[in-house]
């Protein structure tokens, strides 16, 4: 599935190989118009015993396969099968929210059963492909958005991706590369109904590759003017320093 329909949800046509019960016998493996008979060598029993000393042993019988009865005119359609392997496109309603590794469990839609008997269950499990720009971990998602270096010390209003379109943050001045901002409600909706996940923006300074030379003039000249001043960081981290080498 795509991204976008393991988040909506929805209805998905998928084709399966199976064995079904055969159409012409309904399953049974006689020919029509013909029944089965008891097994004469075991009664019906399905078990043949025979005598060993002072032991009496039991074992499956040999002619019937432990069934306790015989086909005298298999159905030509399944050769006494009782089934048939046909292709079946079924629909499965996906819920919202689902991912790679869920389970659906679709009742009476696997194989037809032995004899004529009831058919097993289909269980789908579902591969969702990744999203260019998000990232999930569990209800929540998760993008990296780049920044300037003006955009950080100065702040702005950034245009964000959402599930739902375009959205808008602030960023205040003085942001941090890696600072986080919350969207409450943005994410994948729960798979049970619980609500909805969060959007996490995770933001990142991007240093430029290229300046003119106006932009070295005046980064020289920050250079010269900023003294540290404006940094804790970085300021911590040299206290440290000297604390541990003097």
């Amino acid at each position: 599935m795509t991204f976008g329909e393991a988040v909506e949800g929805g209805q998905r046509e998928i084709s399966i190989p199976r064995l079904e019960a055969c159409p012409t016998c309904r399953g049974t493996g006689a020919k029509p118009g013909t029944q089965r008979s008891t097994c004469r060598a075991c009664r019906g029993s399905g078990q043949v015993r025979y005598s060993q000393g002072f032991l009496t042993i039991s074992q499956p019988c040999g002619r019937c396969g432990g069934e306790g009865w015989v086909l005298e005119s298999p159905c030509g359609t399944c050769r006494g099968q009782g089934q048939v392997r046909a292709d079946r496109t079924i629909s499965v309603k996906v819920p919202a929210g689902v991912e790679t590794g869920t389970r659906l469990k679709l009742s009476g839609e696997g194989e037809a059963g032995t004899r004529g008997g009831p058919p097993g269950d289909l269980y789908v499990v579902l591969s969702v492909q990744e999203h260019p720009l998000f990232v999930r971990s569990g209800d929540d998602l998760y993008c990296e958005v780049p920044i300037s270096f003006t955009q950080a010390a100065l702040g702005d209003e950034l245009e964000i991706p959402t599930l739902a379109g375009r959205g808008k943050i602030k960023v205040p001045p003085g942001t941090q590369s890696g600072t986080e901002f919350r969207l409450r409600g943005k994410g994948v909706p729960n798979v049970r109904g619980y609500g909805r996940g969060d959007l996490v923006v995770r933001v990142f300074v991007e240093v430029p590759t290229r300046l003119t030379g106006r932009q070295r003039d005046l980064l020289e000249e920050f250079a010269r003017q900023e003294n540290g001043d404006g940094l804790p960081q970085a300021s911590r981290f040299w206290e440290k320093v000297k604390g541990l080498f003097g």
